[in-house]
């Protein structure tokens, strides 16, 4: 059918594509007319077709792995250049938008998963080749901070948008922030911040791979302070106090479930909490932004000895087990807890833990999503207002003095 074949389209025209090969739930939307017009108006739409032509042109594995790190790491520092102001804007979207990275990607991905190329590879070898250019094209490759002492380095990530079926014109705010903020270093009254950033896709599966601990394991040890960011509740920042080792059950973005205990490794010593070491009064104290700002310390639990889960408001009891965090029992609470969970099993005392941002809103003449514009002058105001204090609460948190 049409929405499992147009991702890949470009590959087909080269002669290099099994379409027999069933694309992915998230790749599948890519032929809808929203993603299509997002990725025209960005000037995106260019990404998938030249990187189908130069993958049918590899010739061997090494080949394909050159042109995966090349394509991947070039649509990731292309969206970061844009939201950025570097280049040619590519289109009239805004800048700031997360959303052509996104579905870019899903083009990239399509292509890749019905490349049908001249050597024999493996399932196993498409998996490692779809896994580098998931990492590449998300950031996740290209963390680099600078040596030596005089400036704070600070290590944020984002998400892509979710919940697509329910309105696919979405954008995570969460991922906004992650462009805007990326490789940029602030002069602040206490000195050099570096930021550094990366996005993670919204799938348990992604998630119970490790996916979370491998991009940030090798960076921890040298920062000092870390912020998961993701898209919360409508008007209003939260920093979530605790995060539960419950997973809720929630879609996620291949509309697949998983309910249970956060899956990580060495399960026997895992703690049902991690707590957020992140400045929290400071944040909600400073004047950040049009946004209130909350300390949310609300959880769901079931007390030690007891089989029926209660609400907490001002966090878990002792013995207690999770089944909600302060961030909830979706993939932001998780990121949050595996993020907070492998600072602590390294044994590092650093400032870390999660932010929600608000909803990102359309206008209210514009929520239909049969019927409404892929952007309008409140979407754009709201996703500046949200970005800007985003990049404040980060920095307020960066800027504090250590105890």
């Amino acid at each position: 059918m049409a929405s499992a074949t147009a991702p890949a389209l470009a590959a087909e025209t080269t002669g290099c594509a099994d379409t027999s090969i069933p694309l992915t739930v998230e790749e599948q939307r890519l032929a809808g007319a929203v993603p299509q017009e997002i990725l025209r108006r960005s000037g995106f739409d260019s990404a998938a077709p030249r990187f189908a032509r130069a993958l049918c042109g590899a010739r061997s594995y090494r080949q394909a792995e050159q042109v995966i790190t090349t394509h991947g790491q070039r649509l990731w520092q292309r969206a970061v250049d844009r939201a950025q102001g570097r280049g040619a804007p590519g289109g009239d979207l805004s800048r700031d938008d997360d959303r052509p990275l996104y579905w870019a990607r899903l083009g990239l991905t399509g292509a890749l998963r019905q490349w049908r190329p001249a050597f024999d590879l493996t399932d196993a070898g498409r998996a490692t080749l779809l896994d580098r250019l998931e990492r590449g094209s998300r950031g996740q490759e290209a963390i680099r901070f600078p040596a030596g002492k005089g400036v704070r380095r600070v290590l944020v990530t984002g998400f892509d948008p979710f919940t697509l079926d329910r309105d696919i014109r979405i954008s995570n705010p969460s991922g906004a922030n992650a462009l805007a903020l990326d490789g940029t270093t602030v002069r602040t009254d206490a000195g050099l911040v570096r930021i550094e950033t990366a996005v993670f896709p919204v799938r348990w599966g992604d998630f119970a791979r490790g996916a979370v601990e491998r991009a940030l394991r090798p960076h921890l040890p040298q920062v000092d302070l870390f912020t998961t960011v993701s898209q919360g509740r409508p008007g209003r920042f939260d920093v979530e106090r605790f995060n539960g080792a419950w997973r809720g059950g929630f879609p996620d973005n291949e509309n697949l479930s998983s309910t249970g205990p956060i899956p990580v490794s060495d399960p026997a010593s895992q703690p049902h909490w991690t707590v957020t070491t992140l400045p929290y009064q400071a944040i909600v104290a400073a004047p950040t932004g049009r946004f209130p700002v909350y300390d949310n310390t609300q959880v769901t639990e079931i007390p030690a000895g007891a089989t029926t889960p209660v609400v907490r408001p001002d966090g878990p009891t002792e013995g207690s087990s999770a089944r909600s965090g302060s961030g909830g029992d979706y993939l932001s609470n998780e990121i949050a807890y595996r993020a907070t969970l492998l600072r602590d099993r390294l044994h590092l005392n650093i400032p870390g833990g999660h932010v929600h941002t608000p909803v990102l809103q359309f206008g209210p003449d514009n929520t239909d999503p049969k019927t409404g514009t892929i952007t309008d002058p409140d979407f754009l105001q709201n996703r500046h207002d949200i970005i800007t204090q985003a990049r404040a609460i980060i920095l307020t948190a960066a800027t504090q003095k250590r105890p």
